[in-house]
């Protein structure tokens, strides 16, 4: 959409209102002589005609806001937001009273002025009003509430912060439904989540790398004493201090900054420099600890820029993406000669070594604690074992060797399970969406066969029974890794 506004902009503006003349280099081309008795024949307007003037000074603002409109991500009660609306409406009737002297070419380009303004105030409103950008926030407000209740309000009281893996754990499903929203491709709905997203996985990892506060019991001289008295104070700075790094990162610090907490922070640092504990190895390690806990809460105060930088919230351009994506591809190559080996009723082709070490591979990913990025590894990890698993159960099917004294039950489950290999490879091949024909006609058939699995009666064999768990778990799988090829996830 932002690409169309500036096409928009470009034909609008990138060449001058000549009345037709055209510019080379910036150099008028020569006017055409009109005829004197041609009544038909339009006139041109030269540049420095008063109203083509003017919506020169109107397009210069336009591309000046053109940019800020097109990466604005926030919502229509920010600043920001009312100051472009404003200076766009105010464009808008600029352009409304400029003087056409009924003049069918400057009216035609007063009309086209108009449109590219009203375009990015469009623009501006569908972003901050986008369904996505709503359940963004949404996220963004139920996680601000949890850490408000259990982490900031006690200590604002003077009390003690309640953190403990259910708070984590509730942080941590609040990200992974972030994760989930769809941006569309959209800059401002990508900054939006990025933002959220980085702020609320700042807060996750402050609050599970906090260090409690502990005193060092030691037959010391007084003067050491003294100096883990000091530092043990300097502790319950830096405990006060996560939580108001916890509620700066959360927009909920009143009146507290980024640059203040900073200047806190570095201050304890030099009054943690300033001890002479050289002497002493205990005290020396218990300053280091509380050091790096000072720059552990120092290295996310860098927050309230993030998501500004497109190499940051554009993860197409991040390295670790970019290692995913070319094993992605490599697994499809291997798909489909895996499938086309198999409708032939090749088995020859088994990659599964190569598979194997695609796997490992992803394993050595640096998600540097990105949950776009842990998610993108994880939906190819399961790419490659959806192969891995197709190619086991084809080759259990053809060395398959059945008994007369087989129970019909675990021959039943084995019907059921040919039928979903073959349903498998057409999983494995399907490229499509979920209002296609084919995508619900795979899923259909996927839950006939867990329906047929549910009424094979194991009559009490445990064979059975296992078997039909098995089956059961592979058809589910497939039918997630269904829902997973077509739920249009983004990165």
């Amino acid at each position: 959409m932002c690409a169309n506004v500036f096409g928009v902009l470009k034909s609008l503006f990138g060449k001058p209102f000549d009345g037709g003349k055209r510019m080379d280099h910036g150099v008028p081309s020569q006017q055409q002589p009109q005829h004197p008795m041609d009544p038909h024949q339009q006139p041109t307007y030269h540049p420095q005609h008063p109203a083509m003037r003017r919506l020169y000074e109107i397009q210069k603002e336009v591309a000046s806001l053109g940019p800020q409109v097109c990466t604005f991500s926030g919502l229509q009660n920010d600043r920001d937001y009312k100051r472009l609306e404003r200076d766009l409406t105010r464009l808008l009737l600029d352009v409304d009273q400029v003087d056409t002297e009924g003049k069918m070419e400057l009216q035609g380009a007063r009309k086209r002025a108009a449109q590219e303004v009203e375009g990015l105030l469009r623009y501006l409103e569908e972003n901050a009003t986008h369904p996505s950008r709503v359940a963004i926030e949404d996220l963004s407000n139920k996680a601000r509430q949890l850490v408000e209740e259990r982490v900031v309000a006690p200590q604002r009281c003077g009390g003690v912060a309640e953190i403990n893996d259910e708070l984590v754990d509730a942080l941590q499903e609040l990200i992974l439904r972030l994760t989930q929203i769809k941006t569309e491709g959209r800059v401002p709905l990508r900054k939006a989540r990025y933002r959220a997203l980085t702020r609320l996985c700042a807060v996750q990892d402050v609050l599970e790398g906090r260090t409690p506060q502990q005193t060092l019991s030691l037959p010391l001289s007084g003067e050491t004493h003294e100096a883990v008295n000091r530092i043990n104070q300097v502790m319950v700075k830096v405990s006060v201090a996560r939580s108001q790094l916890v509620a700066l990162l959360m927009g909920l610090s009143g009146r507290d900054s980024c640059t203040h907490l900073s200047r806190i922070l570095t201050e304890m640092q030099v009054e943690l420099d300033a001890l002479d504990v050289s002497g002493n190895a205990a005290i020396r390690n218990y300053r280091k600890q509380v050091v790096e806990e000072i720059n552990g809460l120092l290295k996310h105060l860098d927050l309230e820029v993030e998501g500004d930088d497109t190499r940051r919230y554009d993860l197409a351009q991040n390295n670790s993406i970019r290692e995913i994506e070319a094993v992605r591809a490599h697994v499809s190559h291997l798909r489909e000669g895996v499938l086309r080996h198999c409708m032939v009723g090749d088995m020859s082709f088994r990659p599964k070594a190569e598979l194997q070490s695609l796997l490992t591979k992803l394993d050595q990913v640096d998600t540097a604690k990105n949950p776009c990025i842990r998610e993108a590894r994880r939906r190819a990890v399961v790419e490659v074992q959806a192969i891995i698993t197709f190619l086991d159960l084809r080759e259990a099917l053809v060395c398959r060797q059945p008994g007369p004294a087989e129970h019909p039950s675990h021959r039943a489950v084995w019907l059921v399970l040919g039928s979903l290999s073959d349903l498998q490879a057409q999983v494995l091949g399907f490229d499509g969406k979920r209002v296609d024909k084919s995508y619900m006609m795979l899923e259909e058939l996927l839950t006939k066969q867990l329906l047929t699995l549910d009424a094979v009666d194991p009559q009490g064999d445990e064979l059975t029974k296992v078997a039909r768990k098995q089956a059961v778990k592979f058809a589910q799988n497939i039918l997630n890794y269904l829902d997973m090829k077509t739920d249009e996830w983004e990165y």
